[in-house]
């Protein structure tokens, strides 16, 4: 749904707002069918725009490319009908009203629409309710009584409920519109619900709030008129939610920590029953304790990478994050060091409660590195994978099969051992080590990374953070960064990057995936951020977008950088032009700039073999 705060022009913000409010009814009935009905049956409904002089049902996208927008007066959800595909008043289920000044109720403090928006909501009830009456339809002429219309603007809306025996209804044809306004104030009762939010200022819809929780129970009732009582009632999914709510939250609350005896590895109980069963009062239930593994310093584990067996002595926690990494030495090859990912064993976690943080870093990350691998992306700012396996763990293994587990808490448990080994952005930073020529080299060799991605195969990294790019020196004099962490990368279509409020670009934020410049501009406000911008207060997507429009449109972005470099700041100005648009990154160019610029203002060449 558009913001009109923020709309172009008045016609190209109330096409899009039609198809918006058409979408999102589709959405709702759609919804409320497959849950209470059941997926299995067609949808028997569908949504159309009415016209205010023909009286004529067609979709929006119809009516804005005939460029009959201005006449259509509402949109309703319709009762499918083969006889009558183009519509009929009396199959009117819902009518929702799209006036521009609904939102003003709440804004005023008052509960209720104002009397012009509520009084033409009364005649479009009666008027469908007269439709039903005259019907040769039985299921349609027995909802004659009662009628619900939706009143929405761009963000808000309510529900209006009128109910009335239209046999009261005195008939004059000379004074029309003087007998539908005493049948409403004799005979009819108006429900009025309070004006609330349905959409934020984002265009999406807030579902679990009261203004579209109205509007759905609106639309439910509706749909119980023309079809019947649901096959599941809400009595029994609340119960059935219920019961899965009570008994995630028993078993989260099941956790305790100890030491194990030898030191090496800290574990975490976790506590879990398979199944669901009777419990009775006051009886105690015996549930299996299981581990999950965390790695000391010092500590040494033994990996199964189907070639051979090898072994890894844990040097240090290169992040604090969660999991972890590791920086860690064959113990066969003690003057080589790698960096070690640890993953979430399959015997101790159901596939809903899989750490999925793990999961990315391990078992995806391991699958894009492979690919890589295979597809010829070779790149010194790239990591390479070493090695990838599982856990040998102390003790006879009865697993069924390689990817089986024995039930022991560390079966199967998955590794990836990567190179280089280098230092964080993150450190750097708390040390005062990132000045102005790691700035640069740090942009250049992420840059080098996503062009050699991007290349040959279109892939993306779409998790660009100061936790993901280490510092890489190997005692060499000219250190070089490393863009780590690929579990995130988009590889087709439908992967979706993962969202950072202070890193994202802005169309990830927005439609959930990337766009050509999406890692650049992630790039962008990483070095912005580590040169000294200032950190804003994000709590919500709706609040990083803001910060994001404001950054770029009063140049606060590229003035920070502009103080680091003139050739960052042009940068900036550059990826800005290519945000949210379909035009490819022209990386070999801004790599020659940046390389020119190290060179010229550093007297230091850019090693570049194997970039």
């Amino acid at each position: 749904m558009p913001n009109a705060l923020y709309a172009s022009t008045s016609d190209v913000f109330e096409a899009t707002a039609y198809l918006a409010l058409e979408d999102f009814l589709h959405a709702g009935i759609k919804g409320l069918w497959e849950t209470f009905w059941g997926p299995d049956e067609a949808l028997p409904f569908s949504v159309a725009c009415i016209h205010s002089t023909s009286s004529k049902f067609y979709p929006a996208e119809k009516a804005i490319s005939s460029g009959k927008l201005d006449g259509v007066c509402a949109t309703a959800v319709l009762l499918k009908n083969l006889k009558h595909s183009q519509g009929r008043w009396d199959h009117i289920v819902v009518l929702a009203l799209l006036r521009p000044d609904i939102g003003m109720v709440s804004a005023q403090g008052d509960q209720e629409p104002s009397p012009a928006v509520l009084g033409e909501a009364l005649f479009f009830a009666l008027r469908i309710l007269l439709s039903r009456s005259l019907s040769r339809s039985s299921t349609v002429l027995r909802n004659s009584d009662c009628v619900y219309l939706l009143l929405v603007d761009s963000q808000f809306g309510g529900v209006v409920k009128v109910q009335g025996d239209l046999n009261k209804l005195d008939f004059d044809l000379n004074n029309v519109y003087n007998c539908a306004a005493e049948w409403i104030k004799k005979h009819a009762k108006i429900s009025v619900s309070s004006i609330d939010r349905v959409w934020n200022k984002l265009g999406n819809a807030n579902w679990g709030d009261i203004g579209t929780l109205q509007v759905l129970i609106a639309l439910f009732h509706s749909m119980i008129q023309f079809y019947g009582e649901p096959k599941y009632s809400l009595d029994e999914l609340a119960t059935e939610h219920s019961s899965r709510l009570q008994c995630r939250r028993s078993e989260r609350h099941l956790v305790d920590r100890q030491a194990n005896g030898n030191g090496l590895f800290r574990f975490q109980q976790r506590s879990h029953s398979p199944e669901i069963v009777e419990v009775q009062e006051e009886a105690a239930v015996d549930l299996k304790p299981q581990e999950t593994l965390k790695l000391e310093i010092g500590s040494v584990i033994l990996m199964d990478d189907a070639y051979s067996q090898k072994g890894f002595q844990i040097n240090d926690i290169l992040t604090d994050s969660d999991p972890p990494i590791y920086t860690s030495t064959p113990v066969e090859e003690p003057t080589k060091t790698y960096l070690l990912y640890v993953g979430s064993s399959p015997s101790h976690l159901e596939p809903a409660w899989e750490d999925m943080n793990s999961w990315y870093q391990v078992q995806r990350q391991t699958k894009v590195l492979t690919l890589m691998k295979q597809r010829g992306i070779s790149s010194r700012y790239i990591p390479q994978m070493v090695f990838s396996g599982r856990v040998i763990h102390p003790g006879p293994c009865n697993k069924p099969n390689a990817s089986g587990s024995c039930g022991h808490p560390w079966c199967s448990t998955p590794i990836l051992v990567t190179s280089p080994v280098g230092e964080t952005i993150s450190n750097l930073i708390r040390n005062g080590l990132f000045g102005v020529e790691e700035a640069l080299r740090c942009c250049h060799d992420c840059l080098s990374a996503l062009a050699a991605a991007a290349a040959s195969s279109g892939i993306r990294h779409g998790d660009i953070r100061p936790e993901n790019v280490i510092r890489v020196s190997n005692g060499s004099r000219h250190p070089y960064f490393v863009l780590i962490g690929w579990g995130h990368a988009i590889l087709e279509d439908r992967d979706r990057p993962v969202m950072n409020l202070f890193f994202s670009s802005t169309f990830a934020l927005q439609e959930g995936k990337l766009c050509a410049a999406s890692d650049a501009e992630s790039l962008i406000y990483l070095l912005y951020f580590c040169c000294g911008g200032v950190c804003p207060e994000l709590d919500s997507v709706e609040s990083a977008l803001q910060w994001r429009e404001t950054s770029w449109s009063r140049r606060v972005i590229q003035q920070r950088l502009g103080d680091v470099s003139a050739v960052l700041k042009a940068f900036a100005d550059y990826v800005d032009s290519l945000c949210g648009t379909p035009y490819p990154m022209d990386y070999d160019i801004w790599l020659k700039r940046l390389r020119r610029t190290i060179n010229e203002d550093h007297g230091k060449e850019v090693d570049t073999s194997s970039s």
